[in-house]
């Protein structure tokens, strides 16, 4: 024991801008992922899996931190036990860009399949965990001060567990490499689907957010390929932290810029003090379901019916559409429909059915109300604009 004292008493501790990044982004990571917890929309699983990331990636930090400026000599028994957790960090962004942009919620089960190399690698180290205090700190003083003395440990010690332990940075970049093949995949389909092209208006949607995350997430993976050509140990993992607090930053920043306490008018804000101010549907989410599926064309189509479509609350989605274009619910569904309605009544296609029944056809229930919605959007009745058409 004394031995072991002695040799702790030998590791220096060092502080720098490395330490000072990792630091931030530990405090930005943790409490990052708190907030999303705590504000964000229950049924919203995707920003779960973001907080999810945070929370790991905080951890691994903190675990990179204390080796790093050799913090790690009070909590020696610790050393090297959040690996398995960098195994989960490819899942959770997969599971993230997955669950945003096909907004579709994905079963328990199925999402722990992902967290199986984790479990597997954890099991392989056990015997590691285990192991004593001089053991961890050999394998820690090897990695980071080769130069200082190491602690006297049985010569009966199984060592069997650097088996796998000594190949799992490659481990590391297969999950990377799987992990971000997949989520470029899901873009790709995404973006396809779509055929959409992203506007400056646009820059902070929810593509272009998993886009950049992505690409972050590549560049991790350069990063830690490049770092593990040029180190045989752990001495260059400070780099890579540094790098991925870099975009824990980044995100925080985006978060904090999209929140609507900047916006110049928040106070006078109708809705100010709705409960549904965390939710993220934008006007173009909105606009992009009601059109790519002609929802405007459903006589039953409501403000409830479109809230539940969008997985939201109606009070929310009438906030939306009111604050972005100034017109309710009715009034923002009824100009598709008669705009539709203006060609179907010119359409020779539609040439056997009456006014009452192309406005029937567009979503109205009945004549009076097409008749009323068509002037208060037209100026003119249905009758009056065919003879119109039909003039010029």
């Amino acid at each position: 024991m004394q031995d072991l004292n002695e040799i702790l008493d030998q590791i220096p501790i060092r502080h720098d801008v490395f330490s000072y990044i990792m630091f931030l982004g530990i405090t930005i990571g943790f409490l990052l992922s708190f907030v999303i917890l705590l504000r964000s929309y229950k049924k919203n699983i995707a920003f779960r899996f973001l907080a999810l990331f945070l929370i790991i990636q905080a951890t691994i930090t903190l675990d990179n931190f204390l080796c790093y400026t050799g913090l790690m000599k009070y909590t020696i028994g610790f050393n090297d036990s959040s690996e398995p957790l960098v195994l989960i960090l490819g899942p959770s962004i997969y599971l993230f860009v997955y669950t945003l942009l096909k907004r579709k919620r994905i079963a328990l089960k199925h999402s722990g399949l992902h967290l199986i190399p984790a479990i597997l690698y954890g099991i392989s180290q056990l015997q590691y965990y285990l192991q004593s205090d001089s053991i961890k700190l050999n394998a820690y003083l090897n990695a980071y001060f080769p130069k200082l003395k190491t602690a006297s440990v049985p010569n009966n010690i199984d060592y069997s567990y650097l088996l796998i332990k000594d190949e799992f940075r490659w481990l590391i970049l297969a999950s990377f490499t799987i992990y971000i093949l997949l989520s470029f995949r899901i873009l790709y389909f995404y973006l396809r689907r779509q055929n959409t092209s992203l506007s400056r208006k646009t820059i902070h949607n929810k593509y272009s957010f998993t886009r950049n995350l992505v690409i972050s997430f590549l560049i991790v993976f350069i990063i830690i390929f490049s770092i593990y050509l040029n180190y045989e140990d752990d001495s260059g993992d400070h780099y890579i932290t540094v790098f991925v607090n870099f975009t824990v930053i980044i995100i925080a920043l985006i978060m904090v810029s999209e929140s609507r306490f900047f916006e110049n008018t928040w106070i006078a804000e109708k809705y100010e003090t709705s409960s549904f101010k965390d939710q993220k549907i934008s006007i173009e989410e909105i606009k992009e379901f009601i059109e790519k599926d002609k929802f405007y064309l459903q006589s039953s189509a409501s403000l409830k019916k479109l809230s539940e479509e969008l997985n939201s609350s109606s009070n929310y989605i009438s906030q939306v559409i009111n604050t972005s274009t100034g017109l309710n619910f009715n009034d923002f569904i009824n100009q598709y429909r008669i705009e539709t309605s203006k060609l179907r009544l010119t359409d020779p296609n539609y040439s056997h059915l009456t006014i009452e029944a192309i406005g029937n056809s567009v979503g109205f229930n009945s004549k009076s109300t097409f008749y009323n919605s068509f002037r208060k959007h037209v100026a003119m009745s249905p009758k009056a604009f065919v003879t119109l058409k039909k003039a010029t």
